[in-house]
């Protein structure tokens, strides 16, 4: 369980200072921002390489909508959410600390929303988008984000390129969420710089809680109707997977 904890904690503290910080440490200086697409496809391929790396550790959540969603589809020990949970969020905290640490030594460095990855909706959306809308698109990209870690954990023919897979769904649901909400589809990379920024961030972070979570609870309930079969061996591989690890 600690390798596991371990693992999670640095594919979560991969993902947000890499995904965040590529706007982050550009904005205000000569570097020109990365903009939508290139920040897209920065978490995507952090993703990647977090769950090439530590997906045969820990399964590569990185995510609680994910952990939330595969204990839903009984693919993942429920006694386990807990730690999952707290490592994932250890790991955004840490990057985002880490971030503003940085960001701080440039000269002149203020700390405002839109650079530093911080998600929001109303007048804090980089579009301004309203609560409804920004509700139902983090909660809509959320199942299919789960859907997707689902598919490509239940079947060995992924074994090699899910990972991949699944850092281009997250790229290409971030090019389409980010001008509503910032892109969240996980509680934990918003919960990091939410906390560091404070203030509206962190009176708005429930929104990026409860759309997650429920998107990943509505794909795991849903994933046994939509896959039929697969998921039925999927969910017995997963068990004979968790079975032979380190148990707490």
């Amino acid at each position: 369980m600690i390798r596991r904890m371990t693992a999670e904690c640095a594919g979560t503290f991969w993902l947000v200072l890499m995904g965040c910080g590529c706007s982050a440490l550009a904005a205000g200086s000569f570097v020109t921002d990365p903009g939508v697409l290139a920040q897209s496809i920065v978490f995507g391929l952090a993703m990647t390489t977090a769950s090439y790396l530590f997906g045969p550790i820990s399964g590569a959540h990185f995510n609680p909508a994910v952990t939330v969603g595969l204990a839903v589809a009984n693919r993942f020990p429920v006694r386990d959410l807990v730690p999952y949970i707290l490592a994932q969020l250890a790991g955004a905290i840490s990057g985002a600390a880490l971030l503003y640490f940085l960001a701080r030594a440039r000269p002149g460095f203020e700390l405002y929303a839109p650079s530093f990855g911080v998600n929001g909706y109303d007048s804090h959306s980089p579009g301004n988008y309203q609560l409804h809308a920004a509700f139902v698109i983090e909660a809509v990209m959320s199942f299919a984000f789960v859907i997707v870690n689902l598919a490509t954990s239940a079947s060995r023919a992924f074994r090699v390129g899910g990972p991949l897979i699944v850092g281009s769904t997250l790229a290409l649901i971030y090019v389409v969420t980010m001008p509503v909400t910032g892109a969240s589809v996980n509680p934990a990379r918003s919960t990091g710089p939410a906390l560091v920024a404070g203030g509206w961030a962190l009176d708005e972070l429930w929104l990026f809680w409860a759309a997650p979570l429920a998107g990943g609870i509505l794909a795991g309930a849903s994933f046994p109707l939509l896959f039929g079969r697969g998921a039925r061996e999927g969910t017995k591989a997963a068990d004979r997977k968790f079975s032979d690890l380190p148990q707490r």
